[in-house]
């Protein structure tokens, strides 16, 4: 007899997932200072540090959506938890620059199964009536993980709580996910539609997909780039940079709720277009302010990604259907392997301002600062160029609404 699949039981399950994910993000954030003391690590290594994570989430998404069909969400999130336990351990007894290296790649690693697996087969427990509802209700704990993950971090670190001590936090939502999902069953894969391999490369090789890949690069680095390097960046700005984070996707969270409507009467293009315009005034802002300021331009910020990484997903579905799932992994996994690249390049630009400031006499937190907005100007480039790229997407693609979105296409994009 089958055993009855408790829909319920896997979405909880699916949403601690994605807020492991979160939490590795922002508290991961929050210990760089600390990190960087206690193994003399300097910001260009700590780049390659987060570099690791960013790297191992695309290379597990996109095989996650080759053999989703094939072997099931199942087996998926059994190597998640795997890898997310190794990681988080690993990290904890790193003893230096290598041994942090190695267990951000398996935390990363764990974080692009949980996508793999888990927007499809929420997929493949709802109806149709349902599905666009839950996908909102699951993708919202990524920016809402953040703010937790961000507020934990803050107050775990102003009680002089170690750095160990917090990354052992991550256990919490990974002992809870595991838990829920053994023993359990799951959905069938929907093979149906664009499940072709042939046929999903053939549309990834078209010049609209190719287009839309380099513009997600550069959507993945607009939005991870300032969030990832907040607490090193802003420390000197006369704002709380963690309460800064925890604002900036507390925005975001409520905003992704609403991405539906909100592409709906703007259209996708539009969303993109008009993202990139409030990331660059939000870029700006941070480079520029001090103070209570800089939660005005969190805000700002937080609205210009807001709608972005979605939406791009849900342009692929719509514009390139052929590409399926496959081909919309391939989009969210190039937004995490541009920003793995460009890590270390974001801690190479804070050690050269450092220096060239240092040698103009500033020193303490008056040096830390003007580092810190000089390496913010430099990272405006990204949404600058995007804005230049969603124009030109504007007059060669139109500006479709997203309520026309083939359902079985919607509900296998992997979003963040």
């Amino acid at each position: 007899m089958a055993q009855t699949i408790n829909s319920s039981r896997l979405f909880n399950a699916s949403c601690l997932a994605i807020i492991t994910t979160a939490f590795s993000f922002s508290i991961r954030a929050g210990i760089l200072p600390q990190l960087a003391t206690e193994f003399g690590l300097t910001a260009e290594q700590l780049g390659f540090i987060n570099s690791m994570f960013f790297f191992g989430f695309p290379i597990s998404m996109v095989i996650g959506g080759i053999v989703y069909h094939s072997i099931g969400p199942k087996i998926i999130m059994q190597v998640a938890v795997v890898a997310h336990t190794v990681g988080i351990l690993l990290t904890i007894y790193a003893g230096g620059y290598m041994g942090l290296l190695i267990s951000t790649f398996f935390i990363g690693f764990g974080n692009g199964c949980t996508e793999a697996a888990c927007n499809p087969m929420i997929a493949d427990m709802y109806t149709s009536s349902k599905l666009n509802k839950m996908l909102g209700r699951f993708h919202m704990w990524f920016p809402g993980g953040i703010v937790i993950g961000s507020l934990i971090s803050k107050f775990m670190t102003d009680a002089g709580a170690s750095w160990q001590t917090q990354i052992w936090v991550l256990m919490i939502p990974t002992v809870i996910y595991a838990f829920l999902f053994f023993g359990q069953a799951f959905p069938r894969p929907k093979v149906e539609g664009v499940t072709s391999l042939a046929k999903n490369f053939q549309a990834m090789l078209t010049p609209l997909y190719i287009f839309i890949f380099c513009c997600m690069a550069l959507t993945a680095i607009t939005e991870f780039g300032p969030n990832q390097w907040v607490n090193v960046v802003l420390n000197s700005s006369g704002a709380d940079p963690m309460l800064v984070l925890a604002l900036t996707f507390g925005v975001m969270t409520l905003g992704r709720l609403f991405t539906g409507p909100v592409v709906d009467v703007v259209g996708q293009t539009g969303v993109l277009l008009g993202g990139a315009f409030l990331a660059a005034i939000g870029i700006y802002l941070f480079s520029t302010v001090t103070g209570p300021a800089a939660y005005l331009a969190a805000v700002i910020f937080g609205l210009g990604v807001c709608f972005n990484w979605p939406t791009v997903i849900g342009f692929v579905a719509q514009r390139v259907p052929l590409s399926g799932a496959l081909g919309m992994s391939i989009i969210g996994g190039v937004g995490m392997l541009s920003t793995s690249i460009f890590q270390p390049f974001i801690g190479s630009w804070i050690d050269k301002a450092h220096a060239e400031y240092a040698a103009q006499g500033l020193s303490g937190s008056a040096l830390e600062l003007a580092a810190g907005q000089e390496t913010l100007s430099t990272m405006l480039t990204f949404p600058i160029i995007l804005i230049v790229l969603f124009s030109v997407l504007w007059f060669w693609a139109g500006n479709p609404k997203g309520g026309h979105v083939e359902e079985t296409l919607v509900a296998e994009q992997p979003q963040l």
